[in-house]
């Protein structure tokens, strides 16, 4: 039969769809390109440059759309020839390219005097804020306190401007130690005619002398009225949570204050000669005035006074709004935990509405908030802190309510993992054992997983609270997953160490999901670390890795030590833990002593080789036999291996590292002093008792001996 051939009626039906299917695309372009052009229009208007919605409170309604926008000025650009000056300025101090000290502080001085007046553009220059901060390193209290001056007035476009915040921020916390000082009654720094202290004009005479408190209230004062705009700010949220910390009085340094002040990218600007005093004093508790303490309770009141429930929990998930929020919780509970009057207007029961009681119903706004924020990548992190700091009876309350029936589940899950952890790390005993009994038949997909960050804190938390059954499980159990039940495949399955064809067919079978190098990387640091715990718990657990560890060849103990700091640390670890093996620690540095000058040349490795020197070469006496101990001859060996190659050696850093802490001088030129330096760290007798020490104490002895018989001698004549 032939084609069938189409009706006139047909044909003409047939163009009409076709019009109308074309008019429809049209129109849909149409629309997409208007969308478009007015999304490029929010865009450009848009002065911050976020890539998430700014976080609007729940007032607002009158037209505008929730706190406004601050003013933003223009403080002019530097000239081209200031430009490039200040440019090389930054580039020569941070090379620090001076032929001495001297020179040093006159090419300072002159860049001080130059900067004076200029202090805005080089705050907001993309080419000049790195010299801004340098310069704020190096400044003494007074310059410190002509800065703040200069930038009074304009604190609310700096916070927010995206290289002057960073100039604030260095500012602030270069600041801080100083208002402990001066509630101290400590001399200012700087008294005495030092850098940048010449020839800067009469200004400085002018200058009214403040305290380094009442410059930060001023400048809290300046930034009180859109602090509900800066807590979703892309840059002026840091400001504001540097701030923070400085009037709360915590340390500035630790590693979690510091993942909530900063993000992983922020470039980490030094210089030369900057005081190390700021830095030890940041590392600690500050001593704050009490206003400090008024400030801070102000600013809690006046950033959530306004937000109800529903705002709080859009701020619990923006990027942005979301570690201001943790830094919130944490100082109201550190501040008004323990009153009385404010225990009702507490932030954590606006987020968990009638908590404790409230999280028993699973369809109370409580429970919602808990499962919402379980899952939710933002939102899981503010439970991380609500688990952390809230009050005994709420962390009861979430663990019998969510955390002891679902743990096996949550520990599975990628984000949820993590309030798990944290969870796991306040339960009681008990709760503890019964957390464990449920997550052990989920080990095999927890290895699979990669979860091992998980493991990690089991380990920790059962070595914590004395669960030795519990410890022996969770090895057997991890070992089962790995195919060994002796646990000889821990350390090259943890650590990375297995041929790639089996990393690729591991993959295959049971994670096709991990495919970046960050995710490996990730997985084998985890690893590392959970090696590294097991070897701090005595027994089972750490045999079991001294055993894996001797297992490994030459090579890759010598990959081990060289791949990463993590696994590096691992093998430092093994050095300095008792030995749960017979002579574990001899035979891992026999394996080792054949990489020695690959070793010392390695950035990484060269750890490992400091590492063997103090290891005693003889147990005490009476100690028991897990004493970790080196014999003298390897060490010797070693050392004859490193002389050899001094010359090698000499032409690293890491090398001359290695060369110093073995005393490769000594050993060259006074062999007797390299022995006793050697033997200083053998336990087994004090130092006035060693034997080389009590023959030339003898000696000594003799000597004086002799010596007094010959003046008596003579004066008897």
């Amino acid at each position: 039969m032939g084609k069938e051939r189409k009706s006139k009626r047909q044909l003409i039906r047939d163009e009409k769809k076709a019009k109308k299917r074309a008019r429809e695309v049209d129109n849909a372009e149409a629309k997409h390109e208007k969308k478009r052009q007015r999304l490029e229009e929010d865009d450009a208007a848009a002065s911050n440059g976020d890539d998430y919605p700014a976080f609007h409170d729940a007032e607002g309604q009158d037209g505008h759309r929730g706190p406004p926008v601050p003013e933003r000025e223009f403080f002019g650009m530097l000239a081209d020839e200031e430009q490039e000056y200040f440019r090389s300025a930054d580039e020569k101090l941070e090379t620090n390219d001076f032929d001495s000290d001297e020179d040093r502080g006159y090419f300072l001085q002159s860049l001080y005097r130059e900067a004076v007046g200029k202090e805005l553009k080089l705050a907001s220059s993309q080419s000049c804020s790195r010299l801004m901060e340098r310069l704020i390193l190096l400044s003494n209290t007074k310059q410190k306190k002509r800065l703040f001056e200069a930038f009074a007035g304009h604190f609310v476009t700096l916070v927010t401007h995206r290289f002057a915040s960073h100039c604030c921020e260095k500012l602030f916390i270069q600041s801080a130690p100083v208002v402990s000082r001066e509630l101290g009654g400590m001399e200012e720094e700087g008294e005495e005619e030092g850098q940048g202290q010449e020839g800067e004009g009469e200004a400085e005479e002018q200058a009214p002398k403040a305290l380094m408190e009442e410059l930060f209230l001023l400048t809290l004062d300046e930034l009180e009225e859109h602090l509900s705009y800066l807590l979703s700010d892309k840059f002026g949220s840091h400001a504001l949570r540097v701030l923070l910390v400085v009037l709360s009085g915590r340390p500035l340094e630790q590693v979690s204050t510091k993942s909530l002040l900063q993000s992983k990218k922020k470039e980490h600007i030094t210089v030369q000669g900057a005081s190390a005093d700021t830095a030890e004093m940041n590392a600690h508790v500050r001593v704050v005035p009490d206003s400090f303490s008024l400030a801070v309770q102000k600013i809690l009141e006046d950033t959530t006074v306004s937000m109800d429930t529903t705002a709080l929990r859009v701020l619990a998930t923006h990027p942005t709004g979301n570690p201001v929020l943790q830094l919130l919780l944490e100082l109201d509970m550190s501040l008004n935990g323990k009153d009385k009057e404010k225990k009702d207007q507490l932030l954590i029961l606006k987020l968990l509405p009638g908590a404790p009681d409230s999280l028993a119903d699973n369809a109370t706004p409580a429970s919602d908030f808990v499962n919402s924020m379980m899952y939710d990548p933002v939102g899981s992190r503010l439970l991380e802190t609500i688990i952390a700091h809230a009050p005994a009876k709420i962390f009861k309350a979430l663990n019998l309510h969510f955390f002891s029936p679902r743990i096996q589940t949550y520990v599975r899950n990628d984000i949820a993992c993590y309030p798990a952890i944290k969870a796991l790390s306040r339960m009681s005993k008990d709760d503890l054992k019964e957390a464990v009994q449920k997550i052990v038949p989920e080990m095999p997909k927890l290895v699979a997983a990669k979860r091992l960050n998980v493991l990690k804190a089991l380990f920790d938390r059962c070595q914590v609270r004395q669960t030795g059954e519990e410890l022996d499980t969770l090895l057997e159990a991890l070992c089962t997953a790995y195919g060994s039940a002796d646990g000889a495949a821990l350390v090259p399955k943890l650590c990375g160490l297995e041929t790639e064809a089996e990393a690729d067919k591991e993959q295959k079978k049971f994670q096709p999901s991990l495919q970046t190098e960050k995710q490996k990387a990730a997985a084998i640091s985890h690893g590392c670390q959970l090696a590294t715990t097991l070897l701090h718990i005595p027994g089972a657990p750490a045999k079991a890795i001294q055993m894996s560890l001797l297992s490994l060849s030459g090579d890759q103990l010598f990959h081990l030590a060289t791949s990463t700091t993590p696994s590096m640390i691992v093998i430092k670890t093994a050095l300095s833990s008792p030995a749960q093996t017979p002579n574990f620690h001899k035979a891992l540095v026999t394996k080792l002593a054949p990489k020695a000058i690959d070793l010392a040349h390695s950035q990484i490795g060269h750890n490992v080789v400091n590492a063997i020197v103090s290891i005693p070469s003889k147990a005490r006496p009476t100690s028991n036999a897990q004493t970790g101990v080196v014999p003298f001859h390897v060490k010797e060996t070693m050392m004859t291996t490193l002389a050899g190659n001094e010359k090698q050696l000499r032409e690293t850093w890491t090398g001359r590292s290695v060369w110093r802490t073995w005393k490769g001088d000594q050993w060259k030129f006074r062999r007797s002093d390299w022995i006793r330096y050697a033997k200083e760290v053998d336990p087994q007798v004090s130092s006035e008792e060693k034997i080389w020490n009590r023959v030339a104490d003898k000696n000594r002895k003799e000597e004086q001996d002799k010596k007094k018989g010959r003046m008596r001698k003579e004066r008897a004549q």
